[in-house]
């Protein structure tokens, strides 16, 4: 079977939070996981929703898949760029404020029958 991959460069999210949101759908079927996110709370779950529609679109335009028959059969995030910025705090010193991004990687697949 031929893997169909979706990418979210940069997303602004951190990592460590966006890992939790992919924990819950890797392994489930494409209309499944969407129902998943819909009713999540996190506001990083539309960033995720919207990488799997991409791979379920790559996958149906580009490959001809059924795109009821697709399964995430991965789903992670690794560390993207960070911005670094200077927080002035008491007594003249000054700690270091980082804002995390993430890239977010949808890997999905045609069940077999």
């Amino acid at each position: 079977m031929v893997a169909v991959r979706s990418f979210a460069r940069s997303a602004p999210a951190s990592p460590k939070k966006l890992r939790l949101i992919l924990d819950e759908i890797r392994g489930k079927r494409v209309d499944e996981a969407m129902s998943i996110l819909r009713f999540m709370t996190s506001p990083h779950s539309e960033l995720i929703a919207k990488s799997v529609r991409s791979a379920a679109a790559n996958a149906e335009n580009n490959f001809d898949m059924d795109p009821r028959r697709l399964l995430i059969i991965e789903a992670f995030a690794g560390d993207a760029d960070k911005v670094r910025r200077l927080l002035p705090r008491a007594r003249g010193r000054g700690d270091i404020m980082r804002r995390r991004s993430a890239n977010i990687t949808i890997v999905v697949e045609e069940e077999e029958n």
